[in-house]
């Protein structure tokens, strides 16, 4: 009998002490906790939902890609936290210290509004969680020089200075910019004005700033009319607002006579002829993407497994929210460690695999402080439901396909 009870105590022991070994271990050893990647992104008004959209369904194909591949810091899973910020400070200045406090996260993506950007940013500085601006784009955020603010996206005077020497190079004389009254559209107004300078271009230009919520622009594009520009620069952050101006504009035989170039790639996405029709025929527009594009192999993936699970290419932020997450996963082997600190520091030291190419973020000068910068491209679409990947490019040189096509 006494030997029956020696013989059970010692198998009954071997199972507690391994349980004990395991809760002796360090945090994400043995157990294989989740790394905490936060997702912050406007996904309510008044913020660009649909940015945000594609932010999120690109990060999440992005977790999906690097847990069926091994995960990291050997074979931890990211997962990721979702927050809305809805485009507004307050509540991405909440949101981020709610992933960081309460959610436990290592690092958030997904800004799009600059001002929200701005706002968080001196509050990540304090708390030390880096934040990666998506699609937020004002100098203003990484002209800081903030150790936890990082972006891939480009950036105003990049912007400003390429369209510019378009202008310059297709002869227009007279440009009309017609704005929202954001850090967005305020600021590239501005970068306007100084590329102007800089490059000494004699031009005559006409500003006008609306509010962000307005519902009718009849008055500023009637005004514009009578002016007769040869362009009109359109800045708005919200698509649904560009579709309406652009509405109207037609309609009031402002656009297609006069052309209308569009800040960014709205026009690129799928819903864009089904708002516009034939209206929205030779919108000229900003994008860091075409579909002819050479893609890494990880870029290739995305795009083949996104018009698998959604039935359409993916556009630019769905990219860009791909790419963070595969920027962040190769920055945490690199790290060996979930830790904000030592992450900063992999960030600052290693070359990353994108969806397009190779990604560092550099102590650069003025806003190319932790700046990654895409491609930027001005297309044209040239007939009634065109597809982005057969609209022309007409700059830059190097990239062009096609010269410009006037109505």
């Amino acid at each position: 009998m006494k030997l029956q009870s020696r013989s059970y105590l010692r198998y009954a022991v071997i199972p507690l002490l391994l349980v004990m070994v395991l809760f002796a271990l360090p945090d994400g050893v043995g157990a294989k906790e989740p790394v905490k990647i936060g997702v912050m992104t406007p996904l309510s008004p008044p913020g660009a939902t649909l940015l945000g959209k594609f932010i999120l369904q690109g990060a999440r194909m992005g977790a999906e890609y690097v847990n069926s591949t091994g995960g990291v810091l050997g074979g931890r899973n990211i997962e990721l936290v979702i927050e809305d910020d809805s485009g507004t400070p307050e509540k991405g200045i909440a949101g981020y210290r709610r992933l960081v406090t309460q959610k436990g996260v290592s690092v958030i993506i997904g800004q799009v509004h600059s001002s929200v950007m701005i706002a968080v940013g001196d509050l990540a500085e304090r708390l030390g969680v880096p934040i990666f601006s998506t699609q937020a784009s004002s100098k203003t955020i990484t002209e800081k020089h903030l150790m936890t603010t990082f972006r891939t996206h480009a950036i105003d005077p990049d912007r400003a200075r390429m369209w510019l020497r378009f202008i310059k190079e297709i002869g227009f004389k007279r440009i009309a910019i017609l704005a929202e009254n954001t850090d967005y559209g305020l600021g590239l107004v501005d970068e306007t004005k100084a590329g102007m300078a800089k490059m000494g271009l004699k031009l005559e230009l006409k500003s006008l700033i609306f509010d962000k919520k307005v519902v009718d622009l009849t008055p500023q594009l009637l005004e514009l009319r009578g002016w007769k520009p040869d362009l009109l620069i359109d800045i708005h952050s919200v698509p649904t607002t560009a579709y309406l101006m652009v509405k109207q504009a037609f309609d009031i035989r402002l656009f297609p006579s006069t052309p209308i170039l569009a800040s960014f790639d709205w026009p690129g996405r799928s819903e864009f002829w089904k708002n516009l029709g034939d209206k929205g025929n030779y919108i000229l527009f900003i994008s860091y993407y075409h579909p002819k594009m050479k893609l890494t192999e990880r870029g290739e993936w995305f795009k083949k497994e996104y018009l698998g699970k959604y039935g359409e290419f993916p556009i630019y932020p769905a990219f860009n929210g791909f790419g963070q997450i595969m920027i962040l996963a190769d920055a945490l082997n690199l790290a060996q460690s979930d830790k904000p600190a030592e992450l900063i520091t992999a960030l600052e030291k290693g070359r990353f695999t994108s969806w397009n190419g190779l990604v560092t973020f550099e102590r650069g000068e003025g806003p190319y402080w932790h700046q990654w910068s895409p491609p930027l491209m001005v297309l044209q679409y040239t007939r009634v439901n065109q597809s982005p990947k057969d609209a022309p490019i007409l700059y830059p040189p190097d990239m062009k396909t096609s010269d410009y096509t006037k109505p």
